[in-house]
Order: C-alpha cells, then sequence, then structure tokens
C-alpha cells in the first residue's frame, strides 16, 4: 500500500498552491469586504485546467482523478476556501453537463465552461427543502417549445453573479422520480434575484435567491433524461463532499502554518510562546489530527474514484470528519493568537467564519451520519 501522491499528484497540488498564493491570497480579505469575486479570476484558473477537472479529456476537460481535484481544492483553499468552494460549484455543473448533456447542450455550454467565460451554479435548495431535498417544489409546465419554469431556489452560490444556473425543478409527481434538470441562462425573462444575503463567511461568494417567474426554457435546455434530475444531483454529492472537506483541510493547513509563525514571535515571560509545553502539545493535537483527516480524505478518494461499493459511506464519513476537524483547528489557531487572532488583519477569523458552513453544505453532518449508520445497519449479518 502506497500512501505517497505520484509526481503528477504532487504538482498539481504544487501549481494550484503557487497560483493561489499568487493571485488569491494577496486580494480575499478585500474581496470579502467587496462581496464578490473579480470575473477576471476565473479565465486565470482555466489556464490551469481549472474550469473542468473532472470533465473528460476528449471534451477538453482536465480529466482529474477525484483525489486529484481534491488537491486542488485543497491547494487553494489555503489562499481562500471561499474562492475554493465556489469554484468547486463550477465544477461539479461542468461535469454533469459533461456526464448527462445532450451533443447541442455540450456543443453550446461545454466550451465556455471550460474557458470559464461561462460561470455555472447549482440550483437544488429552496427555501422549504433543504436535508429533504426531494421535496422540492420548484414546477417546470410544459409548453409548446419547453417549460414554463416557476418557484424559489435559496442559498445559491453565484445567484446573481454567474452567467448560468443548472435547477433541479419537478416535471412530474412527487418525491424524486418527478425531478427534472434544466439549465437557465442569465438574462432569461422571468428570471430574477434576492438580495445578497449577509452571511457569517463565505462572504466574497455573492449569495442570493434565484427567484423563477414563468421562465421560458427551451426544450433543448432539458440535462438528460426527464425524471432523472434527481439521480444527476445525488449522483454529483459523493465527489461535492469530498471537495468541501479538502476545502477544509486545506484553509486549517493555512491556519496551522500561519499560527507556527506567529507563535515564534510572540513573545510572553521572556519566551516566545512555542517553548510553552502546554502550548507545544495543543499544536501536535492539531497536527495529529490534520494527519488523520489527511489520510482519511484521501482514502475515500481513492475508494470513489475505483468504485469500491463503500464509497458513498467513505465519502460520507471523510466529509463528516474533515469538516469539524478543520473547524476546531482554525478555532484553535484563533485561541493560540490570542486577541490578535479575533482581528481581521491577521486573517484567522475569516477561517473560523469561513469553515463554519462546510459541517452544513453538501448534506449536513446530521445526514453523514445518517448515511454512515444505513450502511451499517445494511452491511451487518
Amino acid at each position: 500500500m502506497d500512501f505517497a501522491l505520484s509526481e503528477e499528484a504532487q504538482a498539481i497540488f504544487d501549481m494550484a498552491r503557487d497560483f493561489g498564493q499568487a493571485e488569491i491570497a494577496p486580494h480575499a480579505q478585500a474581496w470579502e469586504r467587496a462581496g464578490t469575486i473579480p470575473k477576471a479570476l476565473w479565465p486565470k484558473l482555466a489556464e490551469l485546467g481549472f474550469g473542468g477537472l473532472y470533465v473528460s479529456e476528449d471534451k477538453g476537460g482536465s480529466g482529474l482523478s477525484r483525489l486529484e481535484a481534491t488537491l486542488v481544492f485543497e491547494a487553494l483553499s489555503m489562499a481562500c476556501p471561499s474562492v475554493a468552494a465556489f469554484l468547486s460549484i463550477h465544477n461539479m455543473c461542468a461535469k454533469m453537463i459533461d456526464l448527462y448533456g445532450s451533443d447541442d447542450l455540450q456543443e453550446r455550454f461545454l466550451p465556455r465552461a471550460l474557458a470559464m467565460d461561462c460561470v455555472l451554479s447549482y440550483c437544488l435548495t429552496e427555501p422549504g427543502s433543504g436535508s429533504d431535498a426531494a421535496a422540492l417544489r420548484t414546477r417546470a409546465e410544459r409548453t409548446n417549445t419547453g417549460f414554463a419554469l416557476t418557484g424559489t431556489k435559496a442559498f445559491i452560490s453565484g445567484g446573481g453573479y454567474s452567467d448560468a444556473y443548472i435547477v433541479m425543478c419537478r416535471t412530474g409527481g412527487d418525491g424524486p422520480r418527478g425531478i427534472s434538470a434544466v439549465i437557465v441562462e442569465d438574462g432569461t425573462p422571468g428570471l430574477s434575484f434576492g438580495g445578497l444575503e449577509d452571511k457569517m463567511g463565505w462572504r466574497s461568494q455573492p449569495t442570493r435567491q434565484v427567484q423563477l417567474d414563468a421562465c421560458a426554457i427551451p426544450a433543448a435546455n432539458l440535462l438528460g433524461e426527464e425524471g432523472q434530475g434527481f439521480r444527476y444531483a445525488m449522483a454529483g454529492l459523493d465527489g461535492g463532499r469530498l471537495n468541501i472537506a479538502a476545502c477544509s483541510l486545506g484553509a486549517a493547513q493555512a491556519g496551522l502554518n500561519a499560527t507556527l509563525g506567529y507563535m515564534a514571535e510572540r513573545r510572553a515571560f521572556g519566551q516566545p510562546i512555542d517553548q510553552f509545553q502546554a502550548l507545544q502539545f495543543r499544536l501536535a493535537d492539531m497536527e495529529i489530527e490534520m494527519e488523520a483527516a489527511r489520510v482519511f480524505l484521501r482514502q475515500a478518494a481513492w475508494k470513489l474514484d475505483t468504485g469500491a461499493p463503500d464509497a458513498t459511506k467513505a465519502c460520507a464519513m471523510a466529509k463528516k470528519f474533515v469538516t469539524e476537524t478543520g473547524s476546531r483547528v482554525v478555532d484553535q489557531c484563533l485561541q493560540l493568537h490570542g486577541g490578535y487572532g479575533y482581528l481581521a488583519d491577521y486573517g484567522i477569523e475569516k477561517l473560523v467564519r469561513d469553515l463554519r458552513v462546510h459541517q452544513i453544505l453538501e448534506g449536513t453532518n446530521e445526514i453523514m451520519r445518517l448515511i454512515v449508520a444505513r450502511h451499517m445497519l445494511a452491511s451487518r449479518v
């Protein structure tokens, strides 16, 4: 059993880390204050192949494994987890078009998505359906030319910012089999957005409700088969859970690195505070937790890549464990910074705020426990 990254995988990580430190980290706090990410950033990421990380190579994508993709998000999150997580959403959408889109849909959207001239958002959650996603109420009524789409989506990263939205909607009866996926382009009549959400973290990501009032959607914008939207949505979640865990891991590592530097310089009682044994123990505990989280995440990614029968369970366990580890670590980093950790200038309080939502999205950590328990009960002898 080889736990080492391949030379290619290490190069992918290094490339993403270097880009993040040069192009994202110096601006992360300013973008947070502005409440947006400059669109000029995305084509630069696309030049590295990050606009279609796991889109197949024959369609112009990078064709990375899920393990390799987690390395990209881990590395970029060392600069800013909010930016990295937004890129993850775009990549999930691009992969859905790659897997399920018609030839026409792929020709119209994939090249622009890969170049990140077309930024994609994902619309599943509604004001009344979060964990119970199959209860969504956004409805697409058949018309002579396609669908009239009516409903409201909530907590949409990129709402009012992105160029196209993959929207889960009800084309049939109640339950998951009545759900389809359509692509709604920005500027479509009947598409509007709520006010900018005032969030605890991820503040550089513009987040709004997406409001659909009899939006005319051409039949050609149906993604895949009618009635299969919920299956498509669920199929992307294992990878999404790995990505958000990787974002927690990278951000927590950045926080730990900053804390080590701070403790070497901060003096108390005549010596640097990293010389106090009690604080050394806390550093050691964080390092142990981080290493455990990293191995857990990469094992889960390997299982997803190899089609292991327990891959979904592994992804749920890794998402729960790594996101909670990341939050604990950055909280300890803030504590070790003392009052300075509470100041925005040091960047630690931003990490605490950004990482908190990782335990909620891509399936809450309570749902992760439910998935694990169901797998355990189903496999008992």
